[in-house]
């Protein structure tokens, strides 16, 4: 079947081939034919180094399909549903789960992101983060896939799986957004937009969408940001909303330690600041001691947003339906698996919110 490669770290592009295969499923495990699969950062980051993976490995793990093969003892799914890949998926019941966080459980992914689940031309391949959504079949672990309503399409699914909900989850679930506060996102690509879209459903008077790009400005005020402003402007806009003060909350979608210093500087006294973007595990922030216990700010990191992807799948998909949350228009362009570097490479020019790949 085809799939997309990453021969070895730092390759810029990657490798469409005919010859890879998907292993099983085994006990516990089921196999998706995967219909879309979204372009996302992360999987820029797994090919520079920025996030860990193991290569050669099947990239993507934003994904959307139905299930075509169960393994033994699966009974939650049965072949022909439609769901979304869940690249960290609960087990339900280690501590992490148990007390209200199944978004940080790894006892499944750790388990799925160290074992090969393709082959290419005999020899044992990864998929990213224990997924490969960007392959035409994928196996995983069933509590890995959430089943969805089949009206719903595959390209809108796909988002949900991983940048729809880490930004609408950073807003609603991690940050808390309340009605009438003010808000401030740095960064509008792909997860940003998704976090103004859930300060917006939280009920923020203000948000204001930061970027360098015009056109990720433009975005910014398409899906509900009232203010739109390149960095530099920052400071005018705080001034012009809260007097100076600084907002409510802030959400930092970049993942460079400049702008989580940023988004932490924006926030006012006593107020939230969210860390959403992926960085480097050696890229430092620094904060000086009389800061962190004067200001009483709240630097949170957000993981997935903070999501419980067994109902919050669920959630955005209802909220999708009613109108609240423009999925449609985060899909920039939607085109075939051959032309994934294509994708990549309009996404590193910033050209893009989000495109998806069909199989």
């Amino acid at each position: 079947m085809r799939a997309a490669v990453l021969h070895e770290v730092g390759n810029e592009e990657l490798d469409v081939r005919d010859d890879v295969e998907a292993i099983g499923p085994g006990p516990g495990e089921v196999r998706v034919k995967i219909h879309a699969a979204g372009v996302c950062h992360s999987d820029l980051s797994a090919m520079n180094g920025t996030l860990p993976q193991a290569a050669p490995a099947v990239l993507g793990h934003e994904g959307a399909g139905e299930i075509v093969a169960v393994g033994d003892g699966v009974t939650d799914v049965t072949v022909g549903d439609h769901v979304i890949i869940a690249w960290n998926p609960p087990c339900g019941t280690c501590k992490a789960c148990r007390r209200g966080q199944p978004n940080l459980c790894t006892n499944i992914f750790f388990n799925i992101a160290g074992v090969p689940h393709f082959t290419m031309g005999g020899t044992p391949i990864f998929g990213f983060a224990g997924t490969g959504t960007m392959a035409e079949e994928m196996v995983i672990a069933s509590q890995g896939v959430v089943k969805i309503p089949d009206d719903v399409p595959f390209g809108i699914a796909a988002l949900i799986g991983c940048g729809v909900t880490t930004g609408v989850g950073a807003a609603i679930n991690t940050a808390k957004v309340v009605p009438g506060s003010s808000v401030a996102v740095i960064g509008c690509g792909g997860v940003g937009i998704a976090a103004i879209q859930g300060a917006k459903i939280a009920g923020a008077a203000e948000i204001v969408g930061v970027d360098t790009v015009d056109s990720k400005l433009d975005d910014a005020k398409r899906f509900g940001a009232t203010h739109a402003v390149t960095p530099d402007r920052l400071d005018a806009a705080s001034m012009e909303i809260t007097g100076g003060e600084g907002f409510d909350y802030t959400f930092e979608c970049i993942g460079l330690p400049q702008t989580i210093r940023n988004a932490y500087d924006a926030a006012r006294r006593g107020g939230t600041a969210v860390v959403v973007g992926a960085g480097r595990s050696d890229a430092i922030v620094e904060f000086n001691a009389f800061e962190l216990f004067f200001m009483e700010k709240r630097l949170l990191g957000s993981y997935y947003g903070s999501a419980d992807v067994r109902v919050e799948f669920d959630r955005l998909i209802r909220l999708w339906k009613a109108g609240r949350l423009d999925l449609e228009g985060m899909v920039s362009r939607t085109m075939d698996i051959s032309r994934v570097n294509e994708a990549f490479d309009a996404m590193k020019k910033g050209e893009i919110i989000r495109q998806v790949l069909t199989f």
